[in-house]
């Protein structure tokens, strides 16, 4: 049987080539296009939430917020910015060392079967919703223990909350270190817990720090949980653990932005901008310090 061949494919053996050639450079130009438009349309709604924020958060500032406490829906915001730091101070207290210290045991046990069950619980933890952890705190320690609303039962609830992200970023930042480290520190005779602490740690500090700026920043973004353990004051903490509801911002988005109230309002656009100025301001001095970093190593 004879087969009959397209004269021009015949003349020309790079036609089908350069068509080829034109179909992906089509879907890719396709693919940019979408991947712009995408990019755009994220870009604008965040520039527009941030406008949002700072344009009706620097009108309700005043030098009364960082002054007084919260009185009823007016007033300042000193109580909740208090309690908002105790909050996530205390969280990070608690979950920087579990986190770490998971994520070291799961990068260098990660064969043995309970590493892995480890990294197993870490994963499913990551995935739960934040209000589900509200409610286990709020069923074991405000109910069961008798805490009652407390910035302990806040703290740890946030901290089992966070701990997960620290752990599984810590891994992966360990796991990132070149092999010939590994070999290096093991040919000079170190120990493992030696290589870890002196050489693996200082390689990836980089990253480790971005999780813990990253579980910082979920920590004070948080609402559900602390509804749950803490609930809200009206005045500054006492010193008390146990037993003592404790103020903080988020509540003060959440609670006053539904109320019918401009004093309430510019309260809550007051909050979210605190929040936001002091997310934005943690992450630049991390960057700044990390660059610092990266060039002391490479000189």
């Amino acid at each position: 049987m004879s087969t009959v061949t397209d004269p021009a494919r015949a003349l020309n053996p790079h036609a089908r080539g350069r068509g080829r050639q034109q179909r992906r450079a089509l879907a890719s130009l396709a693919g940019w296009l979408l991947s712009g438009l995408a990019f755009l349309s994220l870009a604008f709604a965040l520039l527009d939430i941030l406008r949002l924020v700072f344009v009706r958060g620097f009108a309700a500032l005043n030098l009364q917020l960082f002054l007084t406490p919260t009185s009823g829906i007016a007033g300042g915001l000193l109580n909740a910015i208090e309690g908002s730091v105790l909050i996530t101070a205390g969280a990070l207290l608690l979950a920087v060392p579990v986190g770490v210290f998971g994520g070291i045991y799961v990068s260098e046990f990660s064969r043995e079967y309970f590493a892995r069950a480890v990294r197993f619980i870490a994963d499913v933890l990551v995935g739960v919703p934040s209000i589900v952890f509200g409610l286990f705190g709020y069923l074991t320690m405000v109910t069961a223990l008798g805490w009652h609303f407390s910035l302990a039962a806040g703290c740890i609830t946030l901290a089992m909350m966070i701990a997960p992200y620290i752990l599984r970023t810590t891994e992966l930042a360990l796991r990132g270190v070149p092999g010939e480290l590994r070999e290096a520190g093991y040919a000079l005779g170190a120990s493992q817990a030696n290589l870890v602490t002196r050489v693996l740690l200082r390689e990836c500090a980089p990253r480790v720090l971005t999780g813990i700026l990253l579980a910082m920043a979920i920590s004070m973004g948080e609402t559900a949980p602390l509804i749950y353990t803490v609930n809200w004051s009206n005045y500054y903490w006492s010193g008390h653990l146990t037993h003592e509801p404790v103020a903080y911002l988020t509540y003060v988005i959440w609670s006053f932005i539904n109320e019918p109230f401009a004093s309430a309002h510019a309260l809550a656009y007051a909050a979210a901008l605190l929040i936001t100025l002091f997310v934005l301001a943690i992450t630049l001095l991390a960057r700044l310090s990390l660059s610092r970093l990266g060039v002391r190593r490479t000189s």
